[in-house]
C-alpha cells in the first residue's frame, strides 16, 4: 500500500477493457461541495499518466466529463466516471456531486462502487450530510478511507482535522480512524504559513518529498524519527487490534518488532473488510509538476487496500416475475447481470448509459433484455423489453474511448439503449433477470411549469419524458385537480438544473408558475336547492325542475346521491340525468372552483314535460339546484393535511418543532432514533410545506431529512378560506 518501497509507474492512462475482476477497483469519492473531489480526480489522473502536465487530457478538454451546466453553475451536478490505470490495475473513479440536491447521483455512485474515499477539506471540516453518508456506508460494510485536502489553506492543521474525522467517523472506535502518513512542512512563507511539501510514512519510516514535482523517497534523519514515534505506535496498535492473527497483539506488547510486510498485509485486509479507515493527505500538482502530493500513496491504497469486485456479496437478483435467482459473485462467465447507474443524453450520439456489470460479460452489438423500473409513481415506465446495444466505451474527457468488452466488476458507457433508464437491469435476452433497486430519495419540492409558447408546448412532453428518464430522483406529475404540470425535485439547485436542461438540451422554454394545492369544498350544514331549467321559445323546448336537499357526510365519504322522488314527479329515466348534473357541478365546485366532496344529495321532487323534458335539461336542472343550495349554505374550504416525519439531530429538535408549529402543524409525537437524532411526527397542512425541503435544509444545516404522506382533507381557517374565495372571484 502507500508505504511500499517502490511506487508503481502509471500506465498510459488510456482506459482499456479489464481482463479479470481482480484487476479492477471501483471507488467513489464522497464529500461536501467544495471539498476538492474533482480536483483530486484530476490529480490522480495526472499522476497515473492519463493527462499531460497542464492537467488536460491528451487530446484536449478536462479529464472529468462535465457539461455546460456545471461550468455555468461552478459545481458538479452529475455523477462522473474517470477510469485510470495504475500498476496493472484499472481504477474506475466515480466523482459525485457534493451538493445535497444531487444526492441521487451520489447514491448511484455508491451503488456502482465497492469502496469510498471521503474527501474532507482542512479548511471546512466535516459537515452533517457527509456524516450521514458515512453511516450509510457503515450500514452495508463498505470499505472507506479519508482524504484531507486544502492543506495549503491558512490555519489548516492536518493533526486537528484527523482528530475531527476520528470524532465524526469513529464513534464506535476512534482508533480505527488513523493517519498512514504525517505531512512534511517546508519553510514558512511571508504569512508565517509553512506549506506541506511531502509526507512521512509511519509504517516504512521513509520520507516522500514532492517539492520538486516528482515523488522522491529518502531516509529520515535521527532527529526526525522521535517526532513520528507516538503516531506510529498508535497506528501499529490500531492495525494489530483488527488483525485476524490473535497472537500479534501479545507479541507486539511483549516487545517483538512486527515486520513491515506483516503490518502492510494486515492493514490491507482491515481496510478491505471495512473495519479500519486510514487517513491520507492529498493536494493537486503545482504548475509544471507531474505528481500531486499524496496521489501515489492514494493510488497504492486503492489498488492494495480496497476490495476487488470479487469480494462483495452478489447482488439480490430475481426473474422479472419475482422468483429468486442465485448468481455467483462477479463471474465473467456467469449469466449477464448489469445495471444502469446513470443515463445522459448526448446531442450527437443520443442516449448514453453508464453501466456497472455485476455478472457475465457485456459486448458491443449484443441484444440484451431491459428490466425495470418500479418508479411508475415518478413518471417512469416499467420496462420488460429487448434492445440491441451499440458500442461500449469509457469516458476520456469529452471523448469516449472504445472498449471491446466489459467483464463482471467493470464499468462501461453503452450507446443506443433507447428504452433503458437509470436503475434498470440488463441481462441476457434468453435469461431475463432483475436486480433489487437501490433506495432513491423522494423529491419533495414542487415546481409547477407550463410551456412558454405554442412551439414549446409541442416539445414539452418529449422533453419532460427524457428528463425524468435521466434522473430517477425527479417525479413528473400531471395534476388532474389543478391541471398543472409539476416537476417534483430535491431542492432549488435540482430544479434550476432541470429547467436549464429542458432549455439547452431539448430546446423547451418553460415558465414557472405558483404551485397550486388541491383544495376541496364541502357543506357545513343542511341546505336545500331548486333547479329550474325552462326554455319554451325558439326551437326545441327545454323543461326540467328538480328539488334537492344537501347534507354533509364524514370525511372520505365522497358524494352520495339518493332518490326519494314519489309519484313519478321526475320520470325514472331522468333521475340518472339529475345525478349526472349534480356530480358534474360538484366536480367544478360551488364556491371557489374546487371539487365538492363528502355530501349526500337527495332528490326530493321535481316536474317534467311530456315533450320538452330531456336528459340534457335535467342535467342542467341538477347543476342549478346544487348551486342554489350552496348559495344558501355555509361552505367549508378543505385543505389537504400531510403526515410529516422529520429525522433531525438532537441539537435542532427545538428549532424544527417551533418551525412546524409556525406552519400550523400539530406535533403528534417524538422518539429517539439513535445516533444523536430524534424522529418527529407531525400533521401539517400541505399548503404550508410547499418549500419545506428548502427551509428544513437551511434550518438544520443540511442534516435533517423528512418524508410526507397525504392524510386527509380538513377545513381551512376562516381567514385563509376567505382570501382564497376572493382570489377565485377576482380571477378571470
Amino acid at each position: 500500500m502507500g508505504d511500499k518501497a517502490n511506487a508503481h509507474p502509471g500506465a498510459a492512462g488510456r482506459a482499456t477493457a479489464a481482463d479479470h475482476p481482480a484487476s479492477v477497483r471501483n471507488v467513489v469519492l464522497v464529500g461536501h461541495s467544495g471539498s476538492g473531489k474533482t480536483t483530486l480526480v484530476e490529480a490522480l489522473a495526472l499522476t497515473a499518466g492519463a493527462v499531460n502536465r497542464a492537467g488536460r487530457v491528451e487530446d484536449g478538454g478536462t479529464v472529468s466529463d462535465y457539461d455546460e451546466i456545471e461550468h455555468r453553475q461552478q459545481r458538479s451536478v452529475q455523477l462522473s466516471l474517470v477510469p485510470v490505470e495504475w500498476g496493472g490495475y484499472k481504477i474506475n473513479v466515480l466523482d459525485t456531486p457534493g451538493y445535497a440536491d444531487f444526492v441521487g447521483e451520489l447514491r448511484a455512485g455508491l451503488r456502482a462502487a465497492d469502496a469510498a474515499l471521503f474527501v474532507v477539506s482542512a479548511s471546512d471540516g466535516v459537515d452533517g450530510s457527509t456524516r450521514m453518508v458515512w453511516e450509510e456506508c457503515a450500514a452495508v460494510g463498505m470499505p472507506r478511507a479519508i482524504v484531507i485536502t486544502h492543506l495549503e489553506a491558512a490555519r489548516a492543521d492536518f493533526d486537528e482535522m484527523t482528530r475531527t474525522c476520528a470524532e465524526a467517523f469513529g464513534a464506535d472506535d476512534p482508533d480505527a480512524v488513523l493517519p498512514l502518513y504525517l505531512p512534511l512542512h517546508g519553510a514558512p512563507g511571508p504569512d508565517g504559513h509553512a506549506p506541506v511539501t511531502g509526507l512521512t510514512g509511519l509504517l516504512s519510516q521513509k520520507l516522500f518529498d514532492y517539492s520538486s514535482g516528482e515523488r522522491k523517497e529518502s531516509e529520515p534523519g535521527p532527529d526526525q524519527l522521535p517526532l513520528i514515534e507516538e503516531a506510529r505506535n498508535r497506528l501499529i496498535e490500531g492495525i494489530i487490534s483488527e488483525s485476524e492473527d490473535e497472537t500479534l497483539m501479545d507479541r507486539y506488547l511483549g516487545g517483538e518488532e512486527i515486520d513491515f510486510k506483516t503490518l502492510v498485509e494486515d492493514l490491507e485486509r482491515a481496510v478491505a473488510r471495512g473495519v479500519f479507515f486510514p487517513v491520507l493527505a492529498a493536494a493537486p500538482a503545482a504548475d509544471g509538476a507531474r505528481q500531486g502530493l499524496g496521489t501515489v500513496e492514494l493510488l497504492e491504497l486503492v489498488t492494495g487496500g480496497f476490495p476487488t469486485p470479487l469480494e462483495p456479496e452478489a447482488p439480490t437478483v430475481t426473474t422479472p416475475d419475482g422468483k429468486p435467482r442465485e448468481i455467483k459473485a462477479c463471474d465473467p462467465n456467469g449469466p449477464l447481470v448489469a445495471e444502469v447507474v446513470k443515463t445522459a443524453s448526448d446531442p450527437y450520439v443520443g442516449r448514453i448509459s453508464l453501466v456497472r456489470v455485476f455478472s457475465g460479460t457485456l459486448r458491443p452489438d449484443q441484444t440484451v433484455h431491459v428490466s425495470g423500473h418500479g418508479l411508475a409513481d415518478r413518471g417512469h415506465e416499467d420496462h420488460d423489453v429487448d434492445e440491441r446495444i451499440g458500442a461500449l466505451s469509457a469516458p476520456f474527457g469529452k471523448q469516449q474511448r472504445t472498449l471491446t468488452h466489459a467483464i463482471a466488476g467493470d464499468m462501461a458507457c453503452v450507446a443506443k439503449l433507447n428504452r433503458a433508464e437509470t436503475g434498470d437491469t440488463l441481462s441476457a435476452k434468453e435469461d431475463p433477470l432483475l436486480m433489487e433497486p437501490w433506495e432513491m430519495p423522494d423529491p419533495l419540492l414542487p415546481l409547477a411549469i407550463h410551456a412558454h409558447s405554442k412551439a414549446d408546448e409541442d416539445k414539452l412532453s418529449q422533453g419532460l419524458s427524457r428528463l425524468v428518464a435521466e434522473d430517477p430522483t425527479m417525479r413528473l406529475e400531471q395534476n388532474q385537480d389543478t391541471h398543472q404540470v409539476v416537476l417534483w425535485c430535491l431542492g432549488e439547485a435540482h430544479a434550476d438544473v432541470a429547467l436549464e436542461r429542458l432549455r439547452s438540451r431539448y430546446g423547451v422554454q418553460v415558465d414557472v408558475v405558483p404551485h397550486k394545492v388541491s383544495l376541496r369544498e364541502t357543506f357545513a350544514g343542511k341546505s336545500a336547492g331548486r333547479g329550474r331549467h325552462v326554455k319554451q321559445s325558439g326551437g326545441h323546448g327545454q323543461y326540467a325542475i328538480c328539488e334537492i336537499e344537501v347534507e354533509p357526510l364524514p370525511g372520505g365519504s365522497g358524494i352520495e346521491f339518493v332518490d326519494k322522488v314519489v309519484g313519478g314527479a321526475v320520470p325514472r329515466q331522468f333521475i340518472p340525468s339529475v345525478e349526472k348534473g349534480v356530480r358534474a357541478q360538484a366536480a367544478k365546485g360551488v364556491a371557489a372552483g374546487y371539487p365538492l366532496i363528502d355530501v349526500r344529495v337527495t332528490l326530493l321532487d321535481g316536474k317534467a314535460h311530456s315533450v320538452d323534458s330531456s336528459d340534457a335539461a335535467f342535467q342542467t336542472a341538477g347543476a342549478l339546484a346544487l348551486r342554489e343550495a350552496a348559495a344558501d349554505a355555509k361552505i367549508h374550504l378543505l385543505e389537504p393535511v400531510a403526515e410529516v416525519t422529520v429525522l433531525v439531530g438532537d441539537d435542532y429538535v427545538g428549532a424544527v418543532m417551533s418551525d412546524l408549529s409556525g406552519r400550523r402543524g400539530r406535533v403528534v409525537g417524538t422518539e429517539q432514533a439513535g445516533g444523536g437524532r430524534t424522529l418527529i411526527r407531525a400533521e401539517v397542512p400541505e399548503i404550508e410545506i410547499d418549500r419545506y425541503a428548502v427551509d428544513l435544509r437551511s434550518l438544520s444545516h443540511g442534516t435533517a431529512r423528512f418524508s410526507r404522506r397525504y392524510a386527509r382533507h380538513e377545513p381551512m381557517p376562516a381567514h385563509l378560506a376567505e382570501k382564497i374565495r376572493e382570489q377565485a372571484q377576482d380571477s378571470p
